[in-house]
């Protein structure tokens, strides 16, 4: 049986700024146009957390009975390496989605938006069927663009509208910037996993483009989330330009990409993407909130 710490690893703990750096964002947006709402921003925040490590745990289960993660370079995985049962980590999944559904509901009725529950209900699925079910996206190379959509667009925005009740151009670009760095994370994951993968017919986007422009897809991820405060400078407010002191931390990963790095020589690029990503959602979420007043 699994340990607490092997349980613990296997909800991925340095994937969580992929859940808390878009929240931070919306609510620097949300503080910035006076409308901030302690209690919602902490809703919005159970919610992506419990969402990413639900997502965590079920690919964990998924990828595990379908026998991809026997041969494993990265962290542990407690279905593939026999740690845990599947069906106690596809419970334990399914808990974390039930708890982001009761902090999502509490959403919804407290700003009386019951279109909300769509999108939540989206959220979970994409969650699921990223490895789960018969024909999983994520095994077809559509991973990459669900979580620009479900870790960058959606969250922010979600975390923006749940306080403001509109949408702006700033929340836009704001997601586009930190959904182009969340996939950075998934791209370094894939570009690891490619001999793997492709053994086992994972068709990620890594397997399909290959090593080469792999490397070249997370500099242009890297490239785009710094576009986006300085887009953002111009229509909201320069402070945005704090996410800038973020990029000194992009240099670690950048330079390991481009050196050529392979197997297990690409997870220090996972951890250090994961703190670029983590300090980029605090200092772009501080500029943005700065604007307020």
């Amino acid at each position: 049986m699994a340990t607490t710490a092997e349980w613990i690893a296997g909800a991925r703990p340095r994937t969580l700024s992929a859940a808390f750096a878009p929240i931070a964002i919306g609510v620097g947006i949300a503080f910035g146009a006076g409308a901030f709402n302690a209690v919602r921003s902490a809703l919005a925040l159970i919610v992506a957390l419990a969402l990413q490590i639900g997502v965590n745990y079920s690919n964990d289960y998924s990828d595990g009975i379908r026998g991809t993660d026997r041969v494993r370079v990265g962290p542990v995985r407690l279905v593939g390496q026999g740690l845990a049962r599947p069906l106690a980590v596809r419970r334990v999944a399914f808990t974390f989605f039930g708890i982001a559904m009761v902090a999502g509901t509490l959403l919804v009725f407290l700003t009386a938006q019951w279109w909300l529950f769509a999108v939540g209900a989206t959220c979970v699925a994409a969650a699921w069927f990223y490895t789960g079910g018969s024909r999983p996206y994520g095994y077809a190379g559509l991973g990459e663009l669900f979580v620009f959509i479900f870790f960058g667009l959606i969250p922010v925005m979600g975390t923006v509208y749940v306080q403001t009740l509109q949408l702006s151009a700033t929340s836009l670009w704001a997601g586009v910037g930190v959904g182009a760095l969340s996939c950075s994370i998934l791209i370094a994951n894939n570009l690891r996993d490619i001999p793997s993968d492709t053994e086992h017919g994972k068709r990620t986007l890594a397997v399909r483009l290959g090593d080469p422009d792999t490397r070249k897809l997370f500099y242009a991820t890297v490239a785009v989330a710094f576009s986006a405060p300085a887009i953002t400078a111009f229509i909201a407010t320069p402070f945005t330009l704090l996410a800038f002191l973020a990029l000194p931390f992009a240099i670690q990963p950048v330079r390991l990409i481009a050196r050529g790095a392979l197997g297990p020589a690409l997870i220090p690029v996972l951890k250090s993407t994961g703190i670029l990503l983590f300090i980029y959602g605090i200092t772009f979420g501080l500029g943005l909130a700065l604007s307020h007043g």
